[in-house]
């Protein structure tokens, strides 16, 4: 039996479907049409968000924290797919950054 791809996986496949075959009532698609400008403009505001919620209290506070890093994560991968930046990309970037200090980089 074959297992459920990660949800990072997924998402990244939704994401390319609704690129490949837009549509009019698909957030994702709306986005897309909307290029690096719109995206751009979700992402800052959506890190932002995820800043506000990383400084409240308690699980109440928590929960909300990792509500505004999944909106993040996901605009992020829209704009990664408009320019055609794939998780595996991702990965490789930052599989060559082990063992590179960040001052030296």
């Amino acid at each position: 039996m074959k297992s459920a791809p990660p949800p990072l996986d997924k998402l990244e496949r939704t994401i390319a479907a609704r690129a490949a075959s837009p549509n009019e009532k698909s957030y994702t698609s709306q986005l897309l049409a909307g290029g690096v400008e719109k995206i751009g403009a979700k992402i800052v505001e959506e890190a932002a968000e995820v800043v506000e919620a990383a400084g409240e209290p308690g699980k109440k506070g928590g929960d909300h924290f990792v509500r505004e890093v999944g909106d993040l994560v996901y605009h992020l991968l829209v704009l990664m797919q408009l320019k055609k930046c794939s998780l595996a990309d991702l990965e490789a970037e930052l599989a060559r950054r082990f063992g590179v200090s960040g001052l030296e980089e």
